[in-house]
């Protein structure tokens, strides 16, 4: 049982973390006293430091153990910790300078001796943060601190307020058509951006999918999230460890095989189970270990979602079939394809509440709908009709 903090060592570390201005802080000691507020029970003076805004509850729960070393990571103060697996930790922080707030994720320690993954990564990290697209989590930095004679390597990324999909949806019970199905286009969306650019993300799944407090989708770990893993080289079906379950339940057939041979296919795969979790609450496969999952990928068609969620329309099951064909070149073959289908589909069935918040979205589709029509996800456009040899000025035909 460790021994309760003294007000006085309390102070004391406060002032040794860096988190406030020494000097200031006597002044406030001076005005909270005068508040009448027990300076001399450090669990009240700490609490006090709360309301005031001085310092966080994370940081007030660290301090009041007697750790003081750690808030700050080069330019940022870390706030929170967001949250911490085995291979990586990510925290909310904020630039001592310019107050923006941020998320930070740090490097596994185990890599970073290794000179060539570092190159590696700050060259990716690079090409993501040239990105900039509404559906993507921005990455803004990737910086390097000393500490106790260790290097720790960071990213700094655009923090999100709100939960995954995999959060929301346990805190909701059950998205609504329409809500999973503008989801995942509006992840379609920022995939097509990152397709564009020549990034494949490699690692789809509901737990990347963060929705904001406005309902804006945007995709987490964008070609970065093998940086933190604990292996970036062997195929899953080598490496059959449980610790990748939330992977290897939305991994495309042929990333299984070998990760590095993929395209942006594979992201329509996982895009695609990723749908099938929105509507059902549970990956495609669900029954085996680990290795015979990822072989059902491989080998069995996914259980038809209508018999899964029967309100489940056949336009809508069609699309994602579609993005999880077995054969690459039978899914959709872009992310924009994706994008459109979904898009077509809530022009048509989501209601006015879902088009009069989505206008642009409503005009794009109405627009391709009248230049190709089509039946259904899969349908050949046809070509547009020939204009009546009356109306002149006589327009060129739109290419298709």
């Amino acid at each position: 049982m460790s021994l309760k903090l003294t007000a006085e060592s309390f102070l004391n570390g406060v002032k040794q973390s860096g988190l406030t201005d020494p000097d200031s802080l006597d002044v406030l000691i001076k005005s909270l006293r005068s508040e009448g507020i027990d300076i001399l029970n450090s669990t009240s003076l700490a609490d006090a430091l709360i309301t005031k805004g001085w310092i966080t509850p994370w940081q007030s729960e660290k301090l009041l153990q007697g750790k003081f070393k750690g808030f700050l990571l080069g330019r940022y103060k870390l706030l929170n910790l967001l949250g911490k697996g085995e291979m990586s930790s990510i925290y909310l922080a904020e630039h001592t300078r310019m107050k923006r707030r941020c998320a930070i994720k740090v490097l596994p320690a185990n890599k970073v001796r290794d000179t060539s993954y570092l190159g590696r990564f700050q060259r990716e990290a690079q090409a993501v943060a040239s990105l900039d697209h509404p559906n993507i989590v921005r990455a803004y930095d990737v910086d390097t601190e000393k500490e106790g004679g260790v290097e720790i390597h960071f990213l700094v990324m655009e923090y999100v307020e709100g939960k995954d999909i995999e959060k929301l949806l346990n805190a909701k019970g059950q998205f609504t058509l329409i809500e999973a199905a503008d989801y995942i286009r509006q992840a379609a969306d920022g995939l097509s951006h990152a397709h564009e650019k020549g990034l494949i993300h490699r690692d789809i799944k509901p737990g990347n999918l963060l929705v904001d407090t406005k309902g804006t989708v945007k995709l987490l770990d964008l070609g970065l999230a093998r940086f933190f893993r604990d292996t970036e080289t062997e195929s899953l079906t080598i490496k059959h460890d449980e610790k990748v379950l939330g992977t290897a339940d939305y991994l495309a057939p042929e990333q299984a095989v070998d990760s590095h041979a993929v395209d942006e296919r594979a992201d329509i795969y996982s895009l695609g189970c990723t749908f099938y979790f929105a509507l059902t609450g549970h990956p495609p496969f669900t029954d085996g270990t680990l290795v015979q999952r990822l072989l059902a990928h491989q080998t069995k068609a996914p259980p038809p979602i209508r018999k899964q969620r029967t309100d489940v329309p056949e336009g809508l099951a069609a699309i994602i079939d579609k993005m999880m064909m077995k054969r690459k070149d039978d899914r959709y073959q872009s992310a924009a394809d994706v994008s459109a289908a979904i898009g077509k589909w809530l022009v048509e069935h989501g209601g006015d509440l879902w088009r009069k918040s989505h206008p642009g979205q409503v005009a794009h589709f109405a627009g391709m709908e009248a230049i190709h029509p089509a039946t259904s996800p899969n349908a050949i456009p046809a070509p547009p009709p020939p204009l009546p040899s009356t109306q002149l000025p006589r327009q060129r035909p739109l290419p298709e």
